[in-house]
């Protein structure tokens, strides 16, 4: 059957993602923060939300599918040996069980029986994850987690925190993960001689441990006494222990600082029981915590869950409820979004909610505003959990003076280029731009078309597309290949040296992948993982543009909503042009896999830790060469590579008859 979907997802969806994805560069790049955590958490938990009841507008350019953050220039860039992963997150009782349920169904359906799984709960910490690895059990780097591949290199701070220690118990290898945070008294100590200092204060404890982790002068770190809990051992040159819960005890037994709090539960409502126990206990503790994170206990069980994109399917965090403010609106205003849909933004007066300040709440279309009865000079409640974040929730009528003015959509609006109007879409509580190539839209377009997720042209921001857009050097996608070194010098503010800069950037644009072009073009309902599908499926761009509709919906994940979007995109006349033109400036590469390939057409599963490279590589090793990899053993896999504590996979494997290669015979393989 196919997926219908309301308009309305649709546009929500965009929403979303574009708000996401500003506020999580801001708290993991930047280390400022403009809404708290819980707000965060909220808006990425009604996406995922939405997502699941809508599997097919799922793109891995969601903040979803995204690890959060990236390496700042200021430290050496450090690749991660084991992948460094985050955690979905989950809101109340009723999506705990969910999720036991989920994780009870896709056991039985990995191990081919019924299972209880045990769970072992932690306290989830705010503050900064660090990644430390030892040799011969003395400490050798430190690292952020960074993008999830690529961390900052913070040995030289790490090693001032007391509670890491320089040498372990045991003289092992082993990669072990933890949280670096701040104490509140500290923290309080810190601003106290700030105010005396006439400095501004820290608005939370975490941001002051993100940024002290980052200070380039270690004195400084040292000074601020930072802690660290610990709380998984990602790689051992010894066989994993067997469970989570053996596993903290075994970072104890190493002379690691862990939360003493952590509980094993037999089932999903001992999970909950304890999660009600610490929202009313987490505040008397000296460190931030904003939740509990439930792991499968039984590390087979975990081996056979596995990884989505981003997260462990077996584990999750259970994010306490987030605390309600009152505010004022001092303002209604529209914003112009990337599709020329507009949404109506309340501008607050400023006001600190779970340590950050938030003074903007979408108020999403014109019968939400009729629906809360909100005006401007209203006092209203602000959640920074649920739905939307931040949400208004309620008005406080009771306190109205009578100066409150009601707040009407109007007819024409500045940033929607022609003449300005504004249309509501039929069926639909949104109001859109009549003109769909608005310059704020058109602006938008750009910035992704040159996106890391796209074409990646590093150097050609924001700032120098617009003043590009303005001065009309550009106006279609390929003009950017066709600008020259007059043209851009004869701007202000640029100078022989950037120009230069930019021109190289831009040359090595031209060169993509199938997949980031198809990315950038901003087709509706295509992100990065469906044009990867696309790119899979078709192999090169012209097979693509002349895909049938029902050729598309073939695709696993791309329901006829994306497919009719994608007909009617390759179909329009200016968007033909527009590929031709590209494909004159651009050498956008096929999607290669050939029988010529060693392994071509061959699936394989890895289980099991190799010493010399880790899961992702070898996994990348197996693609680069024509092979593709499966999360489970079934008779059409080829082979299972299998390295130090394999486990359920190993045994289906031999079950199966399906052949099993060690890490040396894997590696002579490729």
């Amino acid at each position: 059957m196919k997926e219908t979907i309301p308009k309305d997802i649709k546009t929500r969806i965009i929403k979303l993602r574009e708000s996401i994805e500003k506020h999580r560069h801001d708290y993991h790049v930047l280390d400022k923060q403009e809404i708290s955590d819980a707000a965060l958490d909220s808006l990425k938990h009604e996406l995922a939300k939405i997502e699941e009841d809508y599997p097919s507008l799922v793109t891995s350019d969601s903040p979803t599918q995204r690890i959060a953050g990236k390496p700042l220039d200021k430290f050496k860039k450090v690749p991660h040996k084991v992948s460094q992963w985050s955690f979905n997150d989950i809101f109340d009782a009723d999506e705990a069980r969910e999720f036991d349920l989920r994780i009870k169904r896709m056991l039985e359906k990995e191990l081919g029986k019924k299972v209880s799984p045990t769970y072992t709960c932690e306290l989830k910490i705010d503050g900064l994850k660090v990644v430390c690895e030892y040799i011969d059990g003395k400490l050798t780097t430190a690292a952020t987690r960074g993008d999830g591949k690529i961390g900052e290199d913070v040995t030289q701070n790490v090693r001032t925190i007391e509670a890491i220690p320089l040498k372990l118990k045991r003289n092992i290898n082993t990669i072990v993960e933890g949280e670096v945070w701040l104490g509140k008294k500290q923290f309080d100590k810190i601003n106290k001689e700030r105010k005396k200092k006439g400095e501004e204060l820290f608005a939370n404890p975490r941001n002051v441990a993100a940024g002290t982790i980052r200070q380039l002068d270690s004195s400084i770190v040292a000074s601020r006494k930072l802690s660290v809990f610990m709380y998984d051992v990602a790689q051992l040159d010894n066989n994993l222990p067997n469970t989570q819960f053996e596993e903290l005890e075994l970072l104890k037994q190493l002379g690691f600082k862990t939360n003493q709090h952590f509980k094993k539960c037999d089932d999903i409502e001992q999970v909950i029981s304890y999660w009600k126990k610490w929202q009313k206990k987490a505040a008397k503790e000296d460190y931030w915590v904003d939740g509990v994170v439930i792991k499968v206990n039984e590390r087979e069980y975990q081996e056979a869950l596995g990884y989505t994109g981003k997260a462990p399917r077996f584990a999750i965090a259970l994010k306490f409820p987030a605390e309600q403010v009152t505010t004022i609106v001092e303002d209604i205003v529209l914003q112009v979004g990337r599709t020329g849909v507009l949404t109506p933004v309340a501008h607050l007066r400023p006001v600190l909610v779970a340590g950050s300040t938030v003074s903007r709440a979408t108020l999403h279309n014109e019968d939400e505003i009729k629906r809360l009865d909100v005006r401007i000079n209203d006092t209203v409640v602000l959640q920074k959990a649920g739905d939307v974040i931040p949400d208004i929730v309620k008005v406080l009528v009771e306190l109205r003076t009578g100066s409150e003015k009601k707040y009407s959509f109007p007819k024409k609006v500045a940033g929607c280029g022609g003449d300005g109007s504004i249309e509501r879409v039929p069926g639909q509580a949104a109001h859109r731009c009549v003109d769909k190539n608005s310059l704020e839209q058109i602006k938008r377009k750009f910035y992704y078309f040159v996106s890391k997720k796209a074409l990646n042209i590093d150097g050609l921001g924001p700032k120098i597309l617009d003043v590009l857009l303005e001065e009309g050097l550009i106006t279609n996608f390929d003009d950017i290949f066709t600008l020259k070194k007059g043209d851009v010098l004869a701007l202000p503010r640029f100078a022989e040296k950037s120009v230069d800069n930019l021109l190289e950037e831009i040359e090595r644009g031209r060169k993509t992948t199938l997949a980031r072009f198809l990315t950038g073009l901003s087709i509706p309902q295509v992100g990065e993982e469906t044009a990867y599908d696309l790119a899979v499926n078709f192999k090169t761009l012209e097979k693509v543009k002349s895909a049938k509709q029902d050729e598309l919906e073939a695709i696993d994940g791309v329901g006829d909503v994306v497919a009719q979007s994608l007909v009617v995109w390759f179909n329009s006349p200016g968007n033909k042009a527009l590929i031709s033109r590209l494909a004159k400036e651009m050498q956008i590469e096929d999607y290669k896999v050939s029988n010529k390939q060693p392994l071509s057409g061959k699936t394989f599963v890895l289980t099991g830790t190799l010493e010399s490279l880790d899961r992702d590589e070898a996994g990348a090793r197996i693609k680069a060469l024509g092979g593709s990899v499966s999360g489970s053993v079934s008779s059409k896999t080829d082979y299972v590579v299998a390295g130090e504590n394999a486990g359920s996979k190993y045994k289906k494997a031999q079950e199966l008859g399906v052949p099993v290669l060690d890490e040396k015979e894997f590696l002579n393989l490729i």
